[in-house]
């Protein structure tokens, strides 16, 4: 069964189309398995989906643990990215007569590849002896029957002038390469040992290797190459970001967490945060926060660590929590808006599992003031008045940020807009473009009020979209390049939560401002006093 490599093509909305409320609780999971591909983002529905493609829970790595209770508590739409120390690929060896062999790698390291591969002559001519076709497969296991993926090339061949020369007709392959040198003699038809027919199988050689325990590095990766979390640019969005811990022993260290914190920012997600496996009861926690170091509204805390059955172990075991504080979100946003989810449902673990410790209302409300939400077995006989919070912890740009609910809120509103405005970037120049944004926009922030979104407040109370000259200069050396300025209230009354959102044929770019920052864009003295005009009205 072919899988999808996380390359989506899909049409942008145009100006003629309401802009789409994104989902708010696709999660990504960056870590080991035992299997997969490398370095890219695949997107999976179930933890069936994992098993397939990755190989499921696997003793050296907790990030199968991490995503099974993802979809256990509620979680819908992940995405796995696979990273690796070290591993080796397995190969697979052709023979060619005296001339030599080819010698053929697999694309996925590790020792679970298992490929095969069959080569024929089928309907090349008897005087053509330097083609011949060749089928990879995939399977289950070595030496099983079950085929998951299969590749069929016709009519390769081993003179180097040939279009269809073996090495570069396998890069279109997602599951093999060319290894050294090309015999100049073709691979010898493939021969069942027990019919004699040209239907046999050569099978990879068990040269795979793993790879070692990954490092704070390998999980970091390089924003250059897109390896580690940054291959998560292959991407569209994703809401969550879980890195579990390295093993069973080792948390993710503190640079690994401050990158990733900060690559959320950049990509307007949120990082879900395991507390320290030191943390074994609320006074520990409460001791150990201030020596944690990462205060971040771009990160949230679940705690504690959670009781789970390890399927492998056959017994209980204490596990990091940030799969199933995701799939707790997941599911609450589910079954209310996500401006509402977080407040309204107590974060309460399905069946079979349970907080590794108890945790008092008192310690619930000093986690709290930290900002670390706590896990709970079974929900209160008095819901508690907590707001669930993100690790700002008073450190925060804008004080609603503080508030989990608030900052995501903030985050599905921007990522929407930004979405389903793109269009303007290959739009053709002409005066009505400004127009059609703004109506686009309006639309989309309305619907929102009329929902309920801004705690009852009038139009001009709850948003405003300017996208007009007073952002767009008609005479720019760019025409192609088109912004827009957006705004929604704050939880205070009369203050806002200001983006700027540009738009290019080389991308598109968010970012946080104020109208006072208009200063900085290079307009002239009337646009200016516009601009400190309409701050002024707006309190900010």
């Amino acid at each position: 069964m072919p899988i999808n490599l996380g390359i989506v093509v899909q049409e942008e909305r145009g100006p003629d189309q309401s802009i789409l409320r994104l989902p708010a609780a696709r999660t990504a999971f960056v870590g080991r398995t035992l299997r997969g591909p490398v370095e890219l983002p695949i997107p999976i529905a179930s933890f069936a989906d994992f098993q397939r493609v990755f190989g499921g829970l696997w003793q050296p790595s907790l990030l199968g643990y991490a995503v099974e209770q993802f979809f256990d508590n509620g979680g819908r739409e992940a995405l796995i990215v696979r990273v690796v120390n070290g591993a080796r690929s397995a190969t697979l060896t052709l023979p060619a007569g005296n001339a030599g062999r080819f010698v053929l790698r697999a694309i996925r390291p590790g020792t679970r590849e298992f490929l095969r591969a069959c080569v024929d002559y089928d309907n090349i001519p008897p005087s053509n002896t330097d083609e011949f076709n060749l089928t990879i497969q995939r399977v289950r296991a070595q030496g099983a029957p079950h085929v998951e993926d299969q590749e069929i090339f016709r009519n390769l061949s081993v003179a180097p002038d040939s279009p269809r020369y073996l090495p570069t007709a396998l890069t279109e392959s997602e599951m093999i390469r060319a290894d050294g040198a090309v015999p100049a003699q073709r691979p010898d038809c493939t021969i069942d040992a027990a019919s004699g027919l040209a239907t046999g199988y050569l099978y990879s050689h068990a040269d795979g290797d793993d790879g070692g325990p990954l490092t704070d590095y390998d999980l970091i990766g390089s924003a250059a190459e897109r390896s580690g979390m940054f291959a998560l640019e292959h991407a569209d969005y994703f809401n969550f970001l879980c890195v579990p811990p390295i093993a069973r022993d080792q948390d993710v260290g503190a640079s690994a967490l401050l990158v990733a914190a900060r690559y959320c920012r950049a990509r307007r997600a949120l990082l879900v945060v395991d507390p320290p496996q030191g943390w074994h009861t609320a006074d520990e926690a409460l001791r150990g926060f201030g020596a944690f170091g990462l205060n971040s509204e771009d990160a949230l805390m679940y705690f504690p660590r959670i009781l789970a059955h390890d399927k492998l172990r056959g017994r209980f075991e204490t596990f990091a929590p940030c799969g199933a504080a995701a799939g707790l979100l997941a599911r609450a946003d589910g079954q209310l808006a996500v401006w509402e989810s977080v407040e309204a449902e107590e974060p309460v673990l399905r069946p079979g599992y349970r907080p590794a410790c108890l945790v008092t209302e008192r310690q619930r409300a000093k986690l709290a003031a930290f900002g670390v939400n706590t896990l709970q077995s079974v929900r209160t006989a008095q819901p508690s008045p907590l707001r669930p919070r993100t690790l700002a912890a008073g450190s925060a740009g804008a004080a609603d940020w503080r508030y989990l609910s608030a900052r995501r809120l903030s985050l599905f509103i921007v990522n929407s807009i930004e979405r389903g405005t793109r269009w303007v970037a290959v739009a053709q120049p002409h005066t009505q473009v400004a127009d059609l944004v703004d109506s686009q926009v309006r639309s989309f922030l309305e619907a929102l009020r009329q929902a309920g979104t801004f705690a009852g407040r009038s139009a001009d109370e709850a948003y405003f979209v300017i996208c007009d000259w007073r952002v767009n200069d008609p005479a720019a050396p760019n025409p192609r390049r088109f912004q827009l300025l957006i705004g929604f209230a704050a939880a205070r009354l009369g203050e806002f939560h200001c983006y700027r959102i540009t738009h290019a044929l080389t991308g598109s770019e968010v970012q946080a401002v104020t109208l006072n920052r208009l200063n900085d864009l290079r307009y002239s003295p009337a646009e200016i006093e516009w601009a400190e005009r309409i701050a002024n009205q707006l309190h900010i």
